[in-house]
């Protein structure tokens, strides 16, 4: 007899996603839930045709920090978007989170590469998405 595994933590999917995707899949992924402005102010560049560039494939994402930090925005918001709605979870990293200190997390995402607030951020995330 089988005994039942216990379910998944619902951001597990997303965050074997982010983790297992290729940099252009990651981004066109990304790019397709918060939009592209969105994820060039995520990883700090000044052109959106960077991200359209990275997401095609024909340019290399050259910054060590970035592509962790595009992870785990893409780990975030499809971890809400599952949850709510791929414009909620684009509104949720804009806005002004009271768990974060009123920061937004995508400019704190873009600020600080520290593990502390990756935690913050997934820690924020997780509790919204599970109690919306």
């Amino acid at each position: 007899m089988m005994t039942p595994q216990a379910p998944a933590r619902p951001d597990q999917r997303a965050y074997e996603e982010a983790i297992r995707a290729e940099p252009s899949v990651l981004v066109t992924q990304l790019r397709d839930l918060l939009g592209v402005r969105l994820v060039a102010v995520i990883a700090n560049v000044r052109e959106t045709r960077a991200v359209h560039e990275w997401a095609e494939g024909s340019r290399e994402i050259r910054n060590p920090v970035v592509l962790p930090r595009l992870r785990l925005a893409y780990q975030v918001a499809a971890m809400i978007a599952d949850a709510e709605s791929p414009a909620i979870a684009q509104a949720w990293m804009q806005g002004l989170n009271p768990l974060l200190d009123d920061q937004s997390p995508a400019l704190l995402l873009r600020a600080d590469d520290s593990q502390e607030t990756g935690q913050r951020i997934l820690a924020a995330a997780r509790t919204f998405a599970a109690n919306g």
